[in-house]
């Protein structure tokens, strides 16, 4: 199908076959981009009328928005924060959940030039001093929900810096400037492009699974880098009504419910919910005939459970995942379900869709897929050479000979991390991969995550993905505890299905250890296996195995005291 914008931003947007896609894919970069002006204010006058964004929420709440209402809206939420004294530069950090007025607000920054810093409603009086502090972020538009509030009222008190606290309601405190009345008696905002395409536009901090979150900075061609995400990920048209569920404080949000998408021309779907439940995600899909789904495993992990046969979901064209590895047992039994691949697809904070299963390639189960022909990926090993076909090595990006568009510009204010993360020509993801005869890739782990015991090299994926095999296993976390014979030893904490738990002891664990041996390598098998109801996450919901290990040192180390 003919796309008026992918042909502003591509030399070729439309491909018959993978090869094809990785040859002739090439971006049109214009001097002076801005998303919003360039986007979406031209499919306001390109389409005026056509739906950009459908809200609903579990309160039985909705809101339809054209691209003229985003247009508009966005217009006097500029205006607003203008008038606020924001401006071009100013970093300004969003807890707006899955409200709509996140897009509207993300996109008001755009228009007048100031870097915005999508934030989880999860983060701590401590964690919001730390993003404020490093940031020398200007103000924060947050939900009225009391429990952000606070947060944000005691980080206020520690860090004054801080010049304007702004809630969407409901409740708008004393010292707290009201948005919606604000937006509501500002006039539309009339200004015009000033931002080039090199000014920062947006900055994430990476997810933390070990250490503190780093400020990962992108320029406004950020959104242009997510076309591959979108239409040729997600393939997305512009009759598409695309869900991807992800919270707005999560980088995956513009991944998959903003830049790529609007771009393609497709219709946002958001469902703002206090609290997941696979039922109400499967019925919102055949109520609204959603047509493309993207979620994490572990969204997918849970739909499994429930009876599929119980929802229409015969709307659905295109399924995706990312955030973590995808276990094969997952896939097997939702394309059982619904006839429905699963369509895998690797990034970071740092960039976009990095590599991917695309819709002319064959699904590999468990496999990420291939790089997208933007990026100039390589698998190199601890000595630097290239890894071959089956050997293990870390993703990295080779960027001495152009920019990639999608990665990030720095990690803002940390040279030293940037360089860490930048040298000898290439950008090192801290991803471990290794690569098939036929150039698919298969996830190991992250560098830190990998268990060294016996001379043997142990990624946690595979471990875990034997483990998910098991019909009594809805999430499990691989991780290494040090022991004087073979230096680490394997362990897998394991979240129980409902109707496990009470079996949970000796004997289910000798079965999974079993289990575990007879579907992969035996020497992989867990020597330890600790049940739990949940399992350490971030923000973002990737599974924090470096808060697991910090556990079982601490417990290692107060038994050594007594």
């Amino acid at each position: 199908m003919d796309n008026p914008m992918l042909d502003r931003f591509l030399k070729q947007s439309v491909f018959t076959s993978q090869e094809d896609f990785q040859k002739n894919f090439e971006f049109i970069i214009p001097e002076n981009f801005n998303f919003a002006f360039d986007v979406m204010d031209e499919w306001a006058k390109m389409t005026p009328d056509r739906l950009a964004l459908l809200w609903c929420n579990d309160k039985g709440e909705e809101r339809r928005f054209t691209f003229e209402d985003i247009r508009k809206e966005s217009n006097k939420v500029a205006s607003y924060l203008l008038s606020l004294g924001i401006s071009k530069g100013d970093f300004v950090m969003l807890i707006l959940k899955r409200r709509y007025q996140f897009w509207l607000t993300m996109l008001a920054l755009h228009k007048i030039g100031a870097v915005a810093i999508p934030a989880s409603f999860q983060l701590t009086k401590k964690d919001i001093v730390y993003r404020i502090k490093n940031a020398n972020v200007k103000a924060i538009v947050a939900c009225g929900d009391k429990e952000i509030l606070r947060s944000v009222n005691e980080a206020h008190e520690e860090w004054p810096a801080l010049k304007h606290r702004i809630s969407i309601g409901p409740d708008i405190p004393e010292g707290w400037e009201d948005f919606n009345a604000g937006v509501e008696a500002s006039p539309e905002y009339k200004g015009e492009n000033k931002t080039k395409s090199s000014d920062y536009l947006l900055m994430y901090f990476t997810s933390g699974t070990n250490g503190e979150p780093k400020m990962a900075i992108h320029d406004h061609t950020y959104p242009i880098g997510h076309i591959g995400t979108a239409a040729y990920w997600h393939c997305l048209h512009m009759d598409s009504l695309h869900l991807t569920v992800a919270d707005t404080g999560w980088a995956k949000a513009t991944w998959g419910k903003m830049y790529g998408q609007w771009i393609a021309g497709a219709t946002l779907f958001v469902y703002d919910h206090e609290k997941f439940t696979p039922a109400d995600i499967l019925n919102k899909i055949g109520e609204y005939r959603i047509t493309s789904f993207c979620a994490p495993p572990t969204i997918y992990r849970f739909m499994i459970r429930e009876d599929l046969s119980h929802f229409d979901l015969s709307s659905l064209e295109h399924v995706t995942t990312a955030g973590e590895a995808l276990n094969s047992a997952v896939y097997e039994k939702f394309l059982a379900a619904t006839g429905l691949e699963i369509k895998e697809g690797f990034g970071q904070s740092e960039g976009t869709c990095l590599i991917a299963t695309t819709a002319w390639m064959k699904t590999k189960p468990g496999s990420m897929g291939k790089p997208m022909p933007q990026y100039d990926i390589h698998l190199l090993k601890e000595d630097g050479t290239e890894a071959g076909v089956g050997e293990q090595g870390q993703i990295v990006i080779r960027t001495e000979e152009r920019k990639q568009i999608g990665l990030c510009c720095e990690y803002y204010n940390n040279p030293e991390a940037t360089h860490k993360a930048w040298h000898d020509g290439y950008y090192f993801t801290g991803d471990l991969a290794y690569k098939d005869e036929d150039g698919y890739y298969w996830f190991i782990g992250r560098v830190d995550d990998v268990i060294k015991s016996s001379g043997y090299r142990i990624g946690p994926f595979e471990v875990e993905s034997a483990l998910m095999t098991h019909p009594a296993v809805v999430e499990c976390a691989i991780t290494g505890v040090p022991d004087e014979i073979r230096g680490m030893i394997v362990k897998a904490t394991v979240v129980l299905g409902k109707e496990w738990k009470n079996k949970a002891g000796d004997d289910l664990k000798k079965e999974l250890q079993t289990h575990v041996k007879q579907v992969t390598a035996p020497y992989k098998y867990p020597r330890i296996v600790e049940f739990v109801d949940e399992l350490p996450k971030t923000h973002s919901g990737k599974i924090r195995r470096v808060e697991i290990r910090q556990n079982d040192a601490d417990k290692l180390q107060n038994d050594a005291k007594k």
